[in-house]
């Protein structure tokens, strides 16, 4: 009996073959064809196989992270939706072909799990499902999954001068998984992440029901705000409420070498940032406030970075996202709508998160491995304090609050995008990452569930017992991380929508033996 379950499960790891495919796409389109109620025609509309024309283009389109362009563990079909029904139909038909499914939003997931696998499986392309409604009266925005960051920004701004949204600074991100992850920006220390301000979301369970905040219940709408929503079901919509922002903000770009004294200044920025007011935001480029108010504040708490006027702009909000975006501030505010990256390239990131100041010895010692990379490397550090220390750690399942100085992401870009110039770089971040093991979190190693590592460690494609996934697990999520585990088991208890670092069930008796 063993040894026939054992043969079973070894050939359901083997790629299927083409002939197979082709098989399996005919059927599946047959499926959504009698699922929808549709002719064969309509269903061509929204659904690419690998033998279509338009196939790569779909694929890339989005696939922000090009380091797995020549990837094989690509999707079998991409289905393109422009109604809801068709992704219910997509969650049947999956099932009933035993394919999996990935739901893309932006494409930003770091380590490409919205549009790569190597089990059969069929990717719901979500560009078609990004509707915004903005409602001022009482101050609330409904947004659909596939929405980007930049769309909400430009259809608030459109709407009102005094209203924003504490969110993230690339405005290409899905707003589907960026606040499936948490969602940090530079406005956090005011109004803490954008999962902190979901008041109501549209998910689709793996039955193909669709749920609100009350049908789906207090425990599920808790775990799909930073706790990873894909594991769970499909988002299809996000309510959040907006937050006032000033009429005038305050940026300010100070750039120092080494050789100007740069690791001083970072060695005190860890002291300053995280206790300053809470509207002011030290990230590298960018602060909000007044220039007037702001010069003597920061001659006061942190003299030593020698601000001055001239390194000062006024500008309104949607100008500072896009000044920290990279843009200039005057540029045109469509420029927001851009759906790619700009500077495109293949890149890895890590992350920590640091508790006490780091010495300067320490810091030195860092620089040092960034400077032997020969390619573009950087520690983006983002403070917290503010607002994010008074917030639960189990308020929702992102847990990173009181007591953390401020988040480390290790970044390292490269342009040749081969199998050797990727294990070179891959190994810098590795390399950087294990240098700063004294300096940083312990026990666990805090990482931030938004800057996805599988270096952390990764699901198996079957039956990941819940002890196994906590290695990674509570590094994202620390004690919250139980609980996502018990709310994924009752209520995806066929863990339908799993990933490589998809929230486990409790128990592996649980898991479908498909």
């Amino acid at each position: 009996m063993q040894m026939s379950y054992l043969a079973v499960f070894l050939i359901l790891l083997l790629p299927i073959s083409c002939a197979a495919s082709t098989l399996v796409e005919k059927k599946f389109k047959e499926c959504l064809i009698t699922q929808l109620d549709e002719n064969s025609e309509s269903i061509e509309k929204i659904i690419f196989t690998k033998s279509s024309s338009q196939y790569p283009q779909v694929l890339e389109a989005l696939e922000q992270n090009p380091r797995w362009v020549n990837s094989s563990r690509k999707p079998l079909l991409i289905l393109t939706p422009f109604h809801e029904s068709e992704i219910q139909a997509a969650i049947q038909c999956s099932k009933e072909h035993g394919l999996q499914l990935r739901v893309r939003s932006g494409g930003h997931d770091y380590e490409g799990l919205s549009y790569l696998t190597k089990a059969p499986f069929v990717m719901v392309e979500l560009i078609n499902i990004r509707s915004i409604e903005v409602n001022l009266a009482d101050e609330t925005a409904w947004v659909q999954a596939g929405a980007s960051l930049g769309e909400l920004y430009y259809k608030i701004s459109k709407e009102s001068k005094v209203h924003g949204f504490p969110a993230g600074t690339c405005p290409s991100i899905g707003i589907g998984g960026h606040i499936s992850g948490g969602g940090q920006g530079t406005i956090m220390r005011k109004h803490g992440l954008a999962a902190d301000h979901v008041v109501d979301a549209y998910l689709i369970d793996a039955d193909g029901k669709i749920h609100d905040r009350k049908s789906m219940g207090e425990d599920v709408f808790w775990a799909i705000r930073g706790g990873s929503a894909t594991s769970f079901g499909v988002i299809l919509a996000w309510k959040v409420s907006l937050v006032r922002v000033p009429p005038i903000v305050t940026v300010f770009n100070v750039e120092r070498t080494l050789e100007e004294g740069a690791n001083n200044l970072i060695h005190r920025w860890q002291y300053t940032a995280p206790e300053l007011h809470e509207d002011l935001f030290i990230r590298i480029v960018a602060q909000n406030s007044g220039i007037d108010k702001l010069i003597p504040l920061m001659n006061e708490s942190f003299p030593e970075l020698g601000l001055q006027a001239k390194d000062c702009t006024e500008m309104n909000w949607i100008q500072s996202v896009m000044f920290i975006a990279g843009f200039n501030k005057d540029d045109p505010l469509e420029l927001l709508l851009n759906r790619t990256t700009t500077f495109k390239s293949s890149f890895k990131a890590k992350s920590d998160f640091v508790k006490e100041p780091i010495p300067k010895t320490g810091l030195e010692g860092a620089w040092k491995v960034v400077v032997e990379e020969d390619t573009l490397a950087m520690l983006i550090m983002e403070p917290y304090g503010g607002r994010m220390n008074e917030i639960s750690e189990s308020e929702i399942p992102f847990p990173h609050r009181k007591g953390n100085l401020y988040n480390i992401q290790y970044l390292v870009k490269w342009e040749v995008n081969s199998m050797e110039e990727s294990k070179r770089h891959l190994h810098w971040a590795k390399m950087i990452y294990r240098y700063m093991t004294p300096y940083v979190s312990k026990s666990p190693r805090a990482a931030y569930f938004n800057y996805k590592d599988l270096d952390l460690g990764k699901n198996k494609p079957h039956n990941t017992s819940y002890l196994e996934a906590s290695v990674w697990g509570k590094k994202y999520f620390k004690g919250n991380f139980k609980r996502l585990a018990q709310i994924k088991t009752k209520f995806d208890p066929q863990n339908f929508f799993r990933n490589e670092q998809s929230i486990p069930l409790l128990s592996s008796d649980h898991y479908s033996r498909e």
